[in-house]
């Protein structure tokens, strides 16, 4: 009987990575198992743990690659003025989850690493993201401290992010007989913290 191929490790990080995307398209995390990507790519457990160490270690990996994929997302829609773009990047993150609903589990609904460069890496790539909150707000007012850019951004962002997990769960509810929508709310919360930033008319 003929072995298996041996593959290096970065080609069988992509192959695990393309595996978990492919899943992920239509199943959510809880039905994903070390055993069922190995089976998928014709190898065994052992030579997973090998290169990951540990399930949860592997499943890091994606949330990694889940961060890459929402900043790429955020970064192509943010040409416009400072603010319209603070409705982008909101409307964004959203358009985010809807379409990759089983990666947003596995980033919220699981811990991020903890420790060593998974951590680093995935913290990187977080900060980003706020970061590109904060230089669009003090685009909006310069006179913004370093420190109350970012304190805003990260309360401007809790914000979007509890509407989009609402959101994903459905647990807006309704008015005058219709499920609330989302993006009603987003551009509510835009408009709100454009006003109290006095970029316009509080609506």
């Amino acid at each position: 009987m003929a072995r298996p191929r041996q593959r290096a490790p970065e080609e069988l990080h992509a192959q695990v990575m393309a595996a978990c995307d492919e899943w992920l398209q239509t199943q959510p995390v809880q039905t994903l198992s070390l055993r069922s990507i190995a089976r998928s790519l014709g190898c065994a457990p052992s030579t997973l743990l090998k290169l990951y160490g540990s399930f949860n270690n592997l499943l890091q990996f994606v949330n990694v690659d889940t961060l890459k994929l929402l900043s790429e997302g955020i970064e192509s829609s943010t040409d416009a003025n400072p603010e319209e773009r603070m409705g982008v990047l909101a409307h964004s993150y959203w358009n985010f989850a809807k379409h990759h609903p089983h990666r947003w589990q596995l980033l919220f609904e699981f811990p991020l690493a903890q420790e060593g460069e998974l951590d680093q890496r995935q913290n990187s790539a977080i900060e980003a993201l706020f970061i590109r909150v904060e230089a669009t707000l003090k685009e909006l007012r310069p006179e913004l401290s370093s420190r109350d850019a970012n304190r805003l951004a990260r309360t401007l962002w809790g914000s979007v992010h509890g509407l989009v997990q609402l959101g994903m769960t459905e647990r807006l509810g309704v008015f005058e007989g219709q499920p609330v929508k989302v993006e009603v709310l987003l551009n509510q919360l835009i408009a709100m913290t454009l006003a109290a930033l006095g970029n316009r008319t509080l609506i």
